[in-house]
């Protein structure tokens, strides 16, 4: 466990462009096949790395139509991508986004696991219950399941997970020559879970790796997600548009999973996502972000992706100039609908047309984090300070702004000594200052051992 509070920071890349920034591939320095590439996520892992971060994170989805963002068209499956990072680095955590909805928890939870021992412990497991709904039907489905479902596939799946990890106690395997003991059977497991979506025999074919699990992400904002986030997260991963709002969070978070489900809060780490811009000074700063905004968000991209949260409806096909078309929100009832219900509002309440519906939501707010490296450094400290997040997901779109972060603002902030100057850990665990899982089958021979 960490001695003292510090920042925890991830880094996300986006390769070619992810939602709200279409043309980011424009960038000279980003090639064109960067979200496929291995040697331009290598790049970006080593400089993370000598960052000290506390993780790189990937993140995926598995439906796409013709609008989709350049990234997501044409990029890597998130842990084959992780596995090879973890031969390139030796101390940066790995997340990578993995859904509930549409994996075999014995498979997903064997690559995790396999993550986790190549890596030396340093896996972890974003869960989601995805967003777009047309992913169903590249499993064989009609329709995606409700939303009642998908969190409560989510609940058992990351329970059943956790049991499955634990198949073998952490002494099992003998190995002792003179004797020709391999395994100690006593100290296998077989689960026999048999829950409301999933039957698990067990046990799963891998020990543990130094952290015991990979550590569990969440990142869902409705109130089902929350308490998906608040039972059984280790990391939150959020956003936040200001330092009220990012309390708020923090605050229902750690109360829910203090409250609602007797968890130590200072176990959940709460990671918002952030947009940095690091220039000269304040003023280069904002106008690189005005810049880069405008040149990787066209009002053509805009209208084209804002169909996403509403299931992917192709919105193309209304009157730009006539009232937004509220209808279309039912669209969004099995995909992202906490997203498409608050544009939908919004709209309406402004009496908003389609045109000025897309424009609201490409009008960037300017983001709190831009300024020369100082100016950034001190945002970053007030709003840890505040308790409006445990630390931040810096969003790595331009190589060169990232940079600039790694090489001016994290040395301020280790002057600080908020932010580590070293790695003092060998495990994401270690890093996020979380505990490592006691096995619950030793844990039950211990407690047996000292009943009277």
């Amino acid at each position: 466990m960490a001695s003292k509070r510090q920042i925890h920071l991830g880094a996300v890349p986006y390769g070619t462009g992810g939602p709200g920034s279409h043309t980011l591939w424009l960038d000279p320095e980003i090639p064109g096949d960067a979200s496929v590439s291995i040697a331009w996520f290598t790049e970006i892992a080593r400089l993370a790395e000598r960052g000290c971060f506390d993780l790189l994170f990937v993140v995926d989805s598995q439906f796409i139509t013709p609008y989709s963002p350049p990234h997501y068209l044409n990029r890597l499956e998130p842990l084959t991508l992780l596995s090879a990072l973890a031969t390139q680095t030796s101390r940066i955590g790995l997340v990578g986004t993995a859904t509930t909805s549409f994996n075999s928890p014995f498979n997903l939870v064997r690559r995790l696991g396999s993550l986790d021992l190549i890596s030396g412990g340093r896996a972890g497991w974003n869960v989601v219950t995805t967003g777009d709904a047309g992913t169903a039907t590249n499993y064989g489905l009609d329709e995606h399941y409700d939303y009642d479902t998908r969190y409560g596939r989510a609940q058992e799946f990351v329970e059943l997970a956790r049991a499955l990890w634990d198949s073998y106690e952490d002494d099992a395997f003998v190995r002792d020559r003179a004797s020709g003991v391999f395994l100690d059977r006593t100290k296998q497991h077989v689960l026999d879970h048999e829950g409301e979506h999933f039957k698990v025999r067990g046990p799963l074919n891998l020990v543990r790796s130094p952290q015991g699990h990979p550590v569990v992400f969440q990142a869902g904002d409705s109130d089902q997600g929350r308490d998906l986030g608040a039972s059984v997260g280790e990391g939150i991963f959020t956003h936040a548009p200001d330092i009220p709002a990012g309390q708020a969070f923090y605050d229902d978070l750690k109360t829910r999973a203090q409250t609602k489900f007797g968890r130590d809060p200072d176990e959940l780490v709460i990671m918002p996502g952030i947009k940095v811009v690091v220039g000269d000074t304040d003023e280069e700063a904002r106008e690189l972000e005005a810049f880069n905004n405008d040149r990787d968000h066209t009002f053509a991209a805009a209208l084209a992706e804002f169909g996403r949260p509403f299931g992917w409806h192709d919105f193309t096909q209304y009157d730009l100039d006539a009232p937004f078309p509220a209808e279309t929100l039912e669209h969004g009832r099995r995909s992202f609908f906490t997203q498409a219900k608050a544009v939908t509002e919004r709209a309406v309440e402004n009496g908003w047309t389609l045109r000025q519906t897309v424009e609201a939501t490409r009008y960037f707010r300017k983001s709190e984090f831009v300024g020369s490296p100082a100016t950034v450094a001190d945002k970053l400290v007030e709003w840890w300070e505040a308790r409006a997040c445990d630390g931040f997901n810096v969003g790595v779109d331009h190589p060169a702004g990232f940079r600039r972060f790694v090489e001016e603002v994290v040395p301020i902030l280790q002057e600080r000594g908020v932010f580590r100057a070293q790695y003092d850990a060998t495990t994401l665990r270690g890093h996020l200052g979380l505990p490592v899982p006691v096995n619950r089958h030793t844990a039950a021979r211990a407690a047996a051992a000292t009943t009277p």
